[in-house]
C-alpha cells in the first residue's frame, strides 16, 4: 500500500467512525427521549417539569419545588412523570425515617445512580452493610479520644495554615474566592482525620489536588443522572462510554487510583505505631481493599463537601448581617476574655450560645444536602393521606421546609439566629422539622463534629477579620451549581480586611502559638 493510499484508507475509517458516531448519539438521543417520560401527565407541575419551564422563573430547581410545597395545602407535591412525591411536612418525614424506616430505605434505583461513586459506601446501602458500617462508624466517632483528635486536627489546620492564608489575603485587599478556601480546608481536614494523610491543599501557593478535582467531577456527574427524567439516559450512555458518562468513568478511575494509594500508604505504615485516624480504626476489622475504598470515598463526601457548602452560606450570611457578627464577636469576648485571642477550647466553644444558634440558622435556610430520597419498598399512606405505591421514590426536602411558614412563621426567609434561642441558651428542634442532618435511624453520626468545626472556622474568622462580598446580591440569587451537595456557582467573591484591633490579636496569637 503506498502513501496516498494509505492516507485515503484512514481517512475513509475516520470518516466512517465520526459518521458512526453521531449516528449513534442521535439514536440513543432519539431512543431516550422516546422512553424517558415513564407515564403521561398532563398536570402542570409535571409539564413544566418536563419542558423546565420553571426555570422563567426559578433560578434553581429546589426554589421551585419549595415555591410549589409552600402552595400546597398538605406540604406535598407529586410529579408524576418522575414517579416521585416530595414533600416539607414534618410528620410525613418522621413517618419515613423513623415510624416507617424499614419501608423506605435508599432503594436500588438510588443505589445504581451512585453506585460507581460510592461503591458500598454507607451513603449507598441498605441492611447488614449498612448497619456494619453505622456500628463501627457509631463506636469511633463516638469515642473521646477520637473527638479530642478530631479537634486537635481542625485547630491546628486553623492556626498554621487557614489563617495566615486569610492574612496574606487581608494584607493585599485582593478578591478572594472564600469558597475554593473553604473547600481547601475542609479536604486538609478531613484527609488529615480520617486517613492520617496531608494532601496540603491550604498551602500557601494554593496546590491543586488530583483526588479533590477527581472527586468534584465524579461527584457532579453522578447527581446529573439523578436529574434525568429517566435512567434510560444515563445507562445507555454509559453502555456506550458516551458524553458524561466516559467523564464519569476516567474521573472515578483517578478516585480509585488515589484511593488504592491512601490504603496502600496506611498498610505499609503497620500497626506498630498508634494511629488514630478512622481508616486505621477501620482497617483493624476490614482488610477488603475495594470495601475500604469504598468507605475512604464515604469520608469524602461527608467531611469535606458538606463543611465547605455549610460555611460558604454561613459566610454569605454573615456578610450581609453586620450586627449579627457583631453578637458573635461580643459573645466570643464575653467568653475568652477581651484579652485571650486564640482559639477557643472545646469548653469554651460549647459556651457560645448565639454563635451555635447562627450555624444552624444557616443551615436552616442553605442545608448542604437540600434533598434526600428514599424509595418505597411496600405500598404506604403518608400521615397527609398521600398514597405512596410500591417502587415510589419519596422525597423530602429540607431547603423547602427551611423556606415554610408553616413551620418557621412567617419570617422563614430572615437570618434569624435568636430563633434558636430560649433565655439565651440554644435550644434544638424537633429534628423533624430541622432534618438537615436527617434524623431517627439514620441521624448523621458526625453532626456534633461538624457544628464544631463550623463554628471554630467562623469565630477565629470573625475576630480577626471583615468581609465584603465583591458582588453584593440579594438572597433570592444565591444559584448553586449541579452536585450531591449544595455549591454556589460562581463561588463566594469577597474582599477580606483585618479588623483595627487585629496587630493586639495576631501577638497574643503568635505568643500562644
Amino acid at each position: 500500500m503506498d502513501f496516498y493510499t494509505f492516507i485515503h484508507f484512514f481517512l475513509s475509517c475516520s470518516l466512517s467512525f465520526s459518521l458512526f458516531y453521531l449516528l449513534l448519539s442521535s439514536l440513543i438521543t432519539r431512543l431516550t427521549s422516546l422512553v424517558a417520560p415513564t407515564r403521561q401527565c398532563e398536570c402542570q407541575i409535571c409539564q413544566d417539569f418536563l419542558s423546565r419551564n420553571w426555570t422563567k422563573k426559578f433560578h434553581n430547581i429546589s426554589d421551585w419545588y419549595s415555591d410549589l410545597l409552600q402552595k400546597s395545602p398538605t406540604g406535598t407535591i407529586h410529579i408524576h412523570v418522575a414517579n416521585n412525591i416530595i414533600t416539607a411536612n414534618p410528620e410525613n418525614v418522621e413517618h419515613m425515617l423513623k415510624t416507617r424506616f424499614h419501608n423506605y430505605p435508599k432503594g436500588k434505583q438510588f443505589s445504581a445512580i451512585l453506585g460507581d461513586l460510592l461503591g458500598q459506601g454507607i451513603f449507598n446501602v441498605d441492611g447488614h452493610s449498612w448497619k456494619f458500617q453505622r456500628k463501627l462508624a457509631s463506636l469511633e466517632l463516638g469515642s473521646v479520644s477520637v473527638r479530642s483528635y478530631a479537634f486537635r486536627v481542625i485547630s491546628s489546620e486553623i492556626q498554621t495554615r487557614f489563617i495566615p492564608l486569610i492574612e496574606s489575603f487581608s494584607d493585599h485587599e485582593r478578591v478572594v474566592d472564600l469558597q475554593d478556601v473553604f473547600r481547601r480546608f475542609a479536604f486538609d481536614t478531613i484527609c488529615r482525620f480520617s486517613f492520617g494523610l496531608d494532601p496540603g491543599c491550604l498551602r500557601s501557593s494554593l496546590p491543586e489536588s488530583e483526588f479533590a478535582s477527581a472527586f468534584d467531577k465524579a461527584s457532579r456527574l453522578s447527581a446529573e443522572r439523578a436529574m434525568t427524567a429517566s435512567p434510560l439516559v444515563w445507562k445507555m450512555k454509559r453502555f456506550f462510554n458516551l458524553g458524561s458518562e466516559k467523564e464519569l468513568r476516567s474521573a472515578i478511575r483517578s478516585i480509585d487510583v488515589l484511593a488504592g494509594e491512601v490504603i496502600k500508604q496506611k498498610k505499609e505504615m503497620g500497626t506498630g505505631q498508634i494511629q488514630n485516624d478512622l481508616l486505621s480504626r477501620f482497617m483493624s476489622t476490614i482488610s477488603d481493599d475495594d470495601y475500604l475504598r469504598d468507605i475512604v470515598v464515604s469520608f469524602l463526601l461527608a467531611g469535606r463537601d458538606t463543611i465547605a457548602s455549610g460555611l460558604t452560606s454561613l459566610f454569605w450570611l454573615l456578610a450581609q448581617n453586620r450586627e449579627i457578627v457583631s453578637m458573635i464577636r461580643e459573645e466570643a469576648e464575653r467568653v475568652m476574655g477581651q484579652s485571650d485571642t486564640g482559639l477557643p477550647t472545646f469548653e469554651q466553644l460549647q459556651k457560645m450560645n448565639y454563635l451555635q444558634a447562627a450555624v444552624y440558622e444557616s443551615l436552616r435556610i442553605f442545608p448542604p444536602v437540600q434533598f434526600d430520597s428514599k424509595f418505597a419498598s411496600q405500598p404506604d399512606v403518608l400521615p397527609d393521606g398521600s398514597f405512596v405505591k410500591s417502587g415510589t421514590r419519596v422525597t423530602y426536602h429540607p431547603y423547602a421546609m427551611g423556606r415554610m411558614e408553616k413551620i418557621w412563621g412567617s419570617d422563614c426567609l430572615e437570618f434569624k439566629p435568636e430563633r434558636w434561642l430560649s433565655d439565651g441558651i440554644f435550644t434544638p428542634v424537633n429534628p423533624f422539622k430541622f432534618s438537615v442532618f436527617q434524623a431517627g435511624n439514620r441521624v448523621c453520626l458526625g453532626k456534633e463534629m461538624a457544628v464544631v468545626e463550623m463554628k471554630l472556622v467562623a469565630v477565629s474568622f470573625i475576630r480577626r477579620f471583615d468581609i465584603e462580598l465583591a458582588a453584593p446580591s440579594d438572597q433570592s440569587m444565591l444559584r448553586f451549581s449541579p452536585g450531591l451537595t449544595a455549591t454556589v456557582s460562581g463561588g463566594l467573591p469577597v474582599v477580606i480586611q483585618r479588623r483595627r484591633d487585629s496587630e493586639i490579636i495576631e501577638n497574643a496569637f503568635v505568643l500562644r502559638k
